[in-house]
């Protein structure tokens, strides 16, 4: 005789996330819902930059219950998208935080030429060359080098106070994190952080760097950290304050 065997149930397959238009307002939010087996509760987030919102419900909670969330959360979502109302078009004539100075910017109606500061009587003003539809690229572009420039700088001379080396610096556009540190010490920066004011880059440079000799965010790093950034704390401020903006602004 052979026992029975026992079959394990097969494991439920997640069910697809639910994406939808939410009104708030009058403004339009791609709302993305997700059941989730280990959820007790709802959770509704907005995503960086205000512009999705993302829901985590209990596996099979009925429709109803979800609307009538919503409902009851309209008020509170329009107080937290109030602050992403700011104009995030990129235009002529529109502005543009450049290490925490706004810049009006400029369309030479060139095809050809640098995206540059200027100073036009004593204001900063930053010229763009291309086609018209083509300015938010171009900016973006520009931001991505002078993002560079300030963080390899920065990043190297943290790093030589510390006597760690580093293997590489990258740009990137990630929305989650301003930035990251590999095991093997290569360090990653959101481009975006270049509108924010010089302390503030200054903190994001050795926030990474501190992370070559302390993979984690125990006291020790925190003290490193402080120890190359004293500004930290008003820096990291400045960033779940303002932080968000700069995510909103759409260069595309």
């Amino acid at each position: 005789m052979f026992p029975l065997l026992k079959t394990r149930p097969k494991a439920r397959k997640p069910a697809p996330p639910e994406t939808r238009t939410l009104d708030v307002a009058g403004r339009l939010m791609p709302l993305t819902i997700k059941q989730h087996d280990q959820a007790t509760r709802i959770t509704l987030r907005i995503e960086p930059g205000g512009r999705a919102l993302k829901m985590t419900v209990p596996r099979g909670l009925a429709a109803r219950e979800v609307n009538a969330f919503l409902d009851r959360h309209q008020g509170w979502l329009l107080t937290k998208l109030a602050k992403f109302s700011i104009d995030t078009s990129l235009s002529a004539g529109g502005k543009i935080l450049l290490r925490g100075v706004s810049h009006r910017i400029e369309h030479t109606g060139s095809l050809r030429g640098l995206t540059e500061v200027v100073f036009l009587d004593g204001s900063p003003v930053l010229r763009v060359s291309g086609l018209p539809e083509h300015v938010g690229r171009r900016i973006a572009a520009f931001l991505k080098k002078e993002a560079r420039a300030d963080l390899e700088r920065l990043a190297a001379m943290h790093a030589a106070t510390i006597r760690a080396p580093i293997r590489s610096i990258s740009m990137k556009d990630t929305r989650s994190r301003w930035g990251s540190c590999s095991s093997e010490g290569n360090l990653s920066f959101s481009w975006r952080i270049v509108m924010a004011p010089p302390s503030v880059i200054d903190y994001l440079a050795a926030h990474e760097v501190a992370h070559l000799k302390e993979m984690n965010h125990g006291p020790r790093f925190w003290a490193l950290c402080k120890k190359l950034c004293p500004g930290m704390e008003d820096a990291k401020l400045w960033l779940k304050r303002h932080g968000s903006q700069l995510h909103a602004i759409d260069f595309d």
